[in-house]
């Protein structure tokens, strides 16, 4: 019951810093902005979470939880897929975590060397089954890849997730920062961008 209740306790607060981020960069969220988003004091939170990096990887790692979901979902209600259709599905599985793109796209050095190692074992954990379950579905759809080409679509499709938010998302400094440059801003979805980049790797 104890455990339960911890658990409930850390979800709020990990509820509380998903909002705020919503709306407030990371750099600009603070331990006291995410216990007012949630009413709760800060030494509440800090009997939980030491620092605000271990909540933001508490999300992080929530988020690759939910999209292991949906990767389970595609391994198990489909018998076989062609790469075209496989690419959609997981793209698809993509564009509902924009949340998870976002925190990608972070600096994960200093997230993870702000944060106890306990905490950034679990974050692993999560992060291993989804590679994990991506390799599941490559196995189960394309038996006819070599383990080679296996281990080069998951080593090639883990690192280019990092750069699909910054060119789907800009802020309005960034976007005339560009036009100043004269550097096109890509007017691309985060599914077609996540779509032609898993075709191309499968190819």
């Amino acid at each position: 019951m104890e455990s339960e209740i911890i658990e409930d306790k850390k979800e709020e607060i990990i509820k509380a810093c998903e909002e705020l981020y919503k709306e407030t960069s990371f750099k600009d969220i603070t331990i006291k902005g995410i216990g007012e988003q949630g009413k709760f004091s800060r030494t509440s939170i800090y009997y939980y979470f030491q620092t605000k990096e271990e909540i933001f990887l508490a999300l992080f790692k929530q988020e690759y939880e939910k999209w292991i979901e949906d990767l389970e979902e595609i391994c198990n209600q489909n018998v076989e897929l062609t790469k075209e259709s496989f690419a959609e599905k997981l793209a698809h599985t993509i564009e509902k975590r924009k949340n998870l793109l976002k925190l990608l796209s972070m600096n994960m050095y200093d997230m993870e060397e702000n944060s106890r190692i306990e905490e950034l074992i679990k974050f692993k954990e999560s992060y291993g089954r989804a590679v994990k379950m991506v390799k599941k579905c490559i196995d189960k759809f394309f038996k006819d890849m070599s383990e080679e080409e296996k281990d080069k679509f998951i080593f090639s499709f883990f690192p280019f997730m990092y750069g699909i938010y910054p060119y789907t998302e800009a802020t309005e400094k960034q976007k005339l920062a560009m036009e100043k440059a004269n550097v096109p801003f890509p007017n691309l979805s985060i599914y077609e961008i996540a779509y032609n980049g898993i075709l191309k790797l499968l190819k």
